[in-house]
């Protein structure tokens, strides 16, 4: 069973550090283009980062750029998110997303947000 779990959210001060993991199990391994979403209350879902791990290519939100740095770990089969510089308006629920695609599939899929496989999410919280 192919399966998503998100962990390493939390309560941060701005300025803050956290990082976000996503255990990858099941099939999901092999997956290719894997991302971060997030969803503040009552917003819309908004892409932060992804990875098409065929080339290393990545991809980031214009908010994120220079503070948050995406990363698979291939070895502990993890999708990670490095999230420095913190500010409340990151404050979210925090999804990572996976699927096996082309490169340029991936590319579109970052761009619309489809994704054939989600996670639960984990929350961000961060205070000013």
């Amino acid at each position: 069973q192919e399966q998503l779990v998100e962990s390493g959210g939390g309560s941060v001060q701005a300025g803050g550090s956290l990082t976000l993991s996503c255990a990858v199990s099941g099939y999901t391994y092999r997956h290719n283009c894997l991302g971060w979403f997030r969803q503040g209350s009552g917003k819309e879902r908004e892409g932060v980062a992804a990875i098409y791990t065929g080339g290393g290519i990545t991809y980031y939100a214009d908010s994120v750029k220079g503070r948050f740095t995406i990363s698979r770990d291939n070895r502990k089969r993890t999708l990670d998110l490095q999230m420095n510089g913190l500010r409340p308006d990151d404050t979210a629920m925090y999804y990572c997303a996976a699927d096996y695609v082309s490169a340029k599939e991936c590319e579109m899929r970052w761009a619309v947000h489809e994704y054939n496989y989600w996670g639960q999410g984990t929350q961000v919280t961060v205070s000013s």
